[in-house]
């Protein structure tokens, strides 16, 4: 190797400087590589746009539930402030279940929850202090919605989510893209949206990449489109396997291509599954309802005035039936 702009530096190898951008070429001097650029660029940009596709098409792992293991589901997951960890909820259900009664431990740390206000920001700034991406891409969340006695600013909820995402957290890139798209905070810029989505759908987010694929397809790049959505549902995305079902229909993906896809989805979703994950589904699913009802107070307060829950039954046994599917004719509140 020698320096592309002046031939020097072979016996001075460790010192030449490799471009940065293509990493391709090593030059000695900052002036070689000045004076080089005019024949260098075209060069330059094509080599630095293949790494970045590199980068940007890459499957990427998704991440397992610290307590099961199990790959994460792609909804029902929370954050506990105690450890800062992510945790899905088949884990959580099942915690509150064994707890018969009495307030739940987190199941990762063992500690007692901690109740939403201030006590949540000293966690939260706690774990920030050691550079948890976590804790940063939280408070964001915290700050944009006007959480535990904050008041609403997403300014500053787009600056820790650029933190965050420059710790490799995904989802704070996502939400900084979503603040672009949307005008939130700053002014809204689709380019910059679709930048930080990319960056987001480089480190596993399935809503980034599906976002992206849109953008393509509306900007006329459907082959890009589709090897966004294609790499999305490989990775369980429900939109993004319609999106390359609509695209084999109309032609445009390859009846093997479809097909691999489609096995792929269905064995990362049996991947995620579990008796614990099925059993929270329901749980929350029912108690949603008797919420959207109006009803869930009415029932919890029947419980407490004798129907049984504390003589005659364990909590988890109360849970799965007067929350099950047949709990509204039970009580008798069936409205429909």
């Amino acid at each position: 190797m020698s320096c592309a702009n002046c031939g020097k530096g072979e016996e001075n190898i460790n010192k030449l400087k490799t471009c940065t951008a293509c990493l391709s070429v090593k030059y000695c001097s900052r002036d070689c590589q000045i004076v080089h650029r005019p024949q260098h660029k075209k060069a330059c940009k094509k080599r630095a746009a293949e790494l970045y596709d590199e980068k940007l098409f890459k499957e990427v792992e998704g991440e397992d539930c610290p307590i099961c293991m199990l790959p994460m589901p792609l909804e029902g997951v929370s954050y506990k402030s105690c450890c800062s960890k992510r945790i899905c909820e088949g884990c959580i259900c099942a915690m509150a279940l064994r707890a018969k009664g009495s307030m739940p431990l987190c199941p990762f740390c063992r500690k007692q929850s901690v109740p939403p206000g201030e006590e949540q920001i000293r966690l939260v700034e706690k774990h920030m202090k050691s550079g948890d991406v976590l804790a940063y891409k939280n408070l964001a969340l915290y700050y944009a919605n006007g959480e535990h006695g904050l008041s609403q600013d997403y300014q500053k909820a787009n600056e820790l989510w650029l933190k965050a995402g420059e710790l490799g957290c995904a989802e704070a890139y996502f939400n900084l893209g979503q603040s672009y798209h949307e005008g939130k905070g700053v002014e809204s810029d689709i380019k910059k949206a679709k930048y930080y989505w990319e960056l987001a759908a480089m480190l596993g987010s399935l809503q980034a990449r599906f976002n992206v694929g849109a953008f393509e397809g509306n900007s006329g790049n459907h082959h890009r489109a589709f090897r966004h959505y294609i790499i999305a549902a490989r990775a369980g995305d429900k939109d993004s396997l319609d999106m390359v079902k609509q695209g084999y229909m109309n032609g445009i993906v390859k009846k093997d291509e479809y097909a691999n896809t489609l096995r792929a989805y269905q064995h990362i979703h049996n991947e995620m599954k579990s008796v614990e994950r099925d059993r929270a589904r329901q749980v929350f699913a029912s108690r949603e309802k008797a919420l959207k009802l109006g009803l869930l107070d009415e029932i919890l307060a029947k419980a407490k005035a004798g129907k049984g829950l504390e003589n005659s039954k364990e909590f988890d046994e109360f849970i799965l039936e007067e929350f099950g599917p047949n709990w509204l004719n039970k009580w008798g509140l069936n409205k429909g």
